[in-house]
């Protein structure tokens, strides 16, 4: 594996909306966020969920801590916690410029037995529980992905 230096990095973060944020405002980020990761080879997934982001960014490192600062200073959010920040050898998300997905919606309910791997990425955290919880995330988004494309 690289050190990561010069090679790729992932970066999860968390954050909370300044405000109640609608569909088409989240869509309309989306857009502006696929367009700037393109130019700048950044590739990733973001989530929301009543008024709380999880995003994972992966690129280059300058990339992505240069990214990662404009975000911070965002004010349509607050309380941005990096969470994970390592060296990676390849992209989890390569043929994604941004994923995203709703993570549920208003009125759905919770089942029975359920454990909330969105939560198990708060801050604080130990590193073998996010690392769990963003691989159950990431294997969660790529079904739901791949069930509303063929729908």
């Amino acid at each position: 594996m690289s050190d990561g230096r010069d090679g790729l990095v992932a970066l999860v973060y968390t954050s909370t909306a300044s405000q109640p944020l609608r569909e088409t405002a989240l869509e309309h980020l989306l857009g502006q966020c696929r367009t700037f990761n393109a130019e700048h080879g950044i590739t990733g997934m973001l989530l929301h969920r009543d008024g709380r982001f999880i995003q994972v960014l992966e690129g280059a490192r300058e990339a992505v801590e240069e990214l990662a600062e404009r975000i911070r200073r965002d004010r349509r959010h607050h309380d941005m916690t990096v969470l994970l920040e390592e060296p990676i050898d390849q992209r989890r998300f390569a043929d994604w410029s941004m994923g995203y997905c709703a993570f549920r919606r208003a009125g759905e309910d919770v089942p029975r037995g359920y454990r909330d791997s969105f939560s198990d990425l708060d801050a604080g955290a130990a590193t073998s529980t996010v690392m769990r919880a963003l691989a159950e995330l990431t294997v969660w988004f790529r079904v739901r992905s791949g069930a509303l494309a063929s729908a």
